[in-house]
């Protein structure tokens, strides 16, 4: 197995498609127009990135940094096609971004989640790699399905 974390490409797009289809994380045809900006425009903040295994993607990432503040960064979407999941990618996936924006003087990273029970795992691996749950907004995504917002220094 040859696996590798680094920033999306073009030609990893299908790929993704079938990775957000597998794991239900946004629909796939959000994509193009979620990404273009980052093979668009050379001064984007926006890091887009995966997992490959065996030459196909099997992971996605999108983190950005939040407006109006200095250093911190908002991870938007992480997600692992099913037939991959719980093989500790999720936490490599993790580990990468964490890096890059060590890398780029990032001081927080903060990541939004649901208290949907499909959410739990996302929620104890948050957790199990140091992230401390900040805020709770009840009926967020929907009546009942609270946002939970995750927070880590870097």
């Amino acid at each position: 197995m040859t696996k590798n974390i680094r920033p999306v490409t073009q030609a990893d797009i299908d790929g993704l498609k079938t990775v957000l289809d597998s794991c239900g994380l946004f629909p796939s045809e959000y994509l193009d127009e979620m990404i273009s900006d980052y093979f668009n425009n050379a001064d984007t903040q926006d890091i887009w990135f995966t997992c490959i295994d065996n030459k196909l993607p099997v992971a996605i990432g999108y983190c950005v940094p939040e407006k109006l503040t200095n250093g911190t960064y908002n991870l938007l979407a992480i997600g692992v096609s099913e037939n991959s999941q719980r093989k500790g990618i999720a936490n490599e996936m993790m580990n990468y971004i964490e890096r890059q924006l060590k890398s780029k003087d990032g001081r927080i990273l903060i990541v939004e989640t649901s208290s949907d029970d499909a959410q739990i795992g996302a929620r104890n691996l948050y957790q199990k790699i140091g992230y401390s749950q900040e805020a709770v907004i009840r009926d967020f995504w929907n009546d009942g399905e609270d946002k939970i917002v995750f927070w880590k220094k870097l």
